[in-house]
């Protein structure tokens, strides 16, 4: 009888050991075949692992292999000697005694796009077209290694603030945002939906928990097709209790993303080099009201206001020029949106009904958190819905968190996708997702 004790000491290397000089002389590394650049009787083979790029030497004579029989895409052993190369990534090369082949694609399989190359050189549609091929390209794969940072900071930091994390269906019966943007599902003769927000979970897991966070898909039926918009699309999620004014959750979100980029420019410096980005500064963020926003760029740029409820595009990428000129900041809070433009459980401002104590962060001139303080007494939220026409009974299990008490809270979602789009400087969110879903994409 056979018995399990854990996971064995792997006979290979990994780049790490080489690279912490951990591995020296003969070592033996898996790996794909990311590119062959055959010079004769010397041929670069470079290896793709997940850490990166490898540079073999394959020399005639000398490696016990026919370099004419390799072909890109095959998963290979190589077992070689290391040395020092400063032009090599990570400073080393491999020179080749041997090379087994563990798997090969079809004899008559070319790949479709250029994967080898630094940047692809193809249309952002060919790209999504061939999506499991275009994500082995080393700038592609670099994109989804950074946002693997952004949400790693993003739980780390959470942790370290107390917050427990929670997991929230998404199937649902209601519908939490309002509007007639969800995904209609026939639920075993039930009428359900797929989740466009966990706001009525982590507002119920509040009074369980007092700080909760999730990191999970949400899904939206708009059926426009923009470069900032996707219907399936990840938040990242939070709520706490016990705060004394929606100010609490945007000084929450400004330490958040200081601890993200940090973590970003320590542990995540390789991607950031790829993909040439600039981490902005975080250690203060503007707030303006939103009403003086939109007074400051319609001066500034001479843009007429048309719609006094809401911020058109336009209107987000002048407010971003106008704090990147005037303040030299990436970022900036827009606070106290109207009423009527946000749902009904956001709080109203005493000062101000027809206001709330709401914000949106800008990055770049493009919204990526919607955030506020939520009403947490029962009969206040009895009469914003009867104003606005709402039928009580449609929502008795969301109102039983409040009708047993709930402390003041509040609470955000940023969207991963536009925030890993802004700070690359992408033009299109379908860049940030490894598998986009859109009104027209439902594969691969």
């Amino acid at each position: 009888m056979d018995f399990i004790t854990g996971i064995r000491k792997p006979d290979t290397t990994a780049i790490r050991d080489i690279w912490e000089g951990t591995h020296t002389g003969t070592v033996k590394l898996t790996g794909a075949v990311h590119t062959i650049r055959d010079m004769g009787e010397i041929a670069f083979v470079i290896l793709r692992k997940k850490e990166g790029l490898v540079q073999c030497i394959y020399e005639e004579g000398v490696t016990n292999f026919n370099c004419k029989e390799l072909r890109e895409g095959m998963t290979v052993t190589a077992e070689g000697i290391v040395s020092q190369e400063k032009r090599a990534p990570y400073g080393f090369e491999v020179h080749l005694n041997n090379i087994s082949v563990l798997s090969a694609p079809l004899e008559d399989a070319t790949l479709p796009i250029p994967i080898g190359k630094r940047k692809l050189a193809t249309s952002l549609e060919t790209k999504l077209t061939y999506r499991p091929i275009s994500l082995r390209n080393i700038r592609e794969r670099a994109i989804f290694k950074l946002q693997e940072g952004i949400v790693r900071g993003f739980r780390d930091f959470l942790f370290s603030q107390d917050f427990t994390e929670i997991r929230t269906p998404k199937i649902v019966a209601g519908n939490a945002e309002g509007g007639a943007n969800v995904f209609k599902l026939d639920y075993f003769g039930k009428r359900a939906f797929l989740a466009q927000s966990p706001q009525f979970y982590k507002q119920t897991m509040v009074g369980v928990y007092d700080r909760v966070f999730e990191a999970a898909p949400v899904f939206r039926a708009e059926k426009h097709n923009t470069t900032r918009h996707l219907n399936e699309y990840t938040s990242l999620d939070l709520e706490m209790g016990y705060i004394r004014g929606f100010e609490d959750i945007m000084e929450m979100e400004t330490e958040l993303l200081r601890y993200i980029f940090e973590l970003l420019m320590e542990s995540y410096a390789k991607e950031l080099k790829i993909l040439k980005v600039t981490l902005p500064e975080t250690r203060k963020i503007p707030s303006v009201r939103f009403d003086e926003a939109k007074v400051l760029v319609s001066e500034k740029y001479n843009r007429k206001i048309r719609n006094p409820y809401d911020l058109e595009p336009e209107e987000e990428a002048l407010i971003g020029r106008y704090f990147q000129e005037e303040y030299k900041s990436d970022f900036v809070f827009v606070t106290h949106y109207p009423s009527k433009k946000r749902p009904f459980y956001a709080m109203e401002d005493p000062a101000d009904p027809k206001l709330t104590l709401s914000f949106d962060l800008l990055f770049k001139g493009m919204e990526i958190t919607t955030g506020g303080q939520r009403i947490h007494d029962y009969t206040e939220l009895l009469r914003k819905m009867e104003a606005r026409g709402m039928d009580s009974k449609d929502f008795a299990n969301y109102l039983m968190i409040f009708k047993y008490g709930m402390p003041p809270h509040g609470g955000l979602g940023i969207g991963l996708e536009r925030l890993t789009m802004k700070l690359l400087n992408e033009q299109n969110v379908r860049e940030t997702a490894m598998f986009p879903r859109d009104v027209i994409r439902l594969e691969p």
